[in-house]
């Protein structure tokens, strides 16, 4: 699975992103969504590339410094720590709300019977949180 992409994003910025000829390419839908939350964060101002490319790569050396392989399994694993760490130091999402999303996401897992979607309550979108936090609402 692949996707297009702005033109203006460095992906050369990003260290060891897989990617194909036309672009980023993904093994599952989550790792496509994971991109595109970064993207549209990115976007809406909630940080800028170079933050996120030094987010990324201080969460992939962490990782091999703990002897995690450099296989590229985990490569979309990895974004998506890198991801919670950077909203929560930039205060998009504060640490106590994220950590609350991730418990809830949790139980839903497991009170999901097997082959079916899991479900989360609606949240607000990305745009409505990067707006409250400017000050915006």
């Amino acid at each position: 699975m692949t996707t297009s992409i702005a033109p203006d994003l460095d992906l050369g910025a990003l260290p060891a992103l897989p990617r194909d000829d036309e672009g980023p390419v993904f093994n599952a839908p989550w790792e496509a969504q994971a991109f595109a939350m970064t993207v549209s964060l990115h976007a809406a101002g909630a940080f800028t590339w170079r933050e996120w490319a030094d987010a990324l790569a201080a969460e992939l050396s962490a990782a091999a410094a703990h002897g995690e392989p450099d296989d590229g399994s985990h490569y979309y694993e990895h974004w998506l720590a890198a991801l919670e760490k950077l909203v929560t130091k930039k205060g998009v999402v504060p640490a106590q709300e994220l950590e609350r999303r991730m418990d809830e996401w949790e139980a839903a897992v497991r009170a999901t019977p097997h082959g079916r979607p899991i479900e989360l309550t609606p949240v607000m979108s990305i745009d409505a949180v990067v707006d409250i936090k400017r000050g915006e609402h």
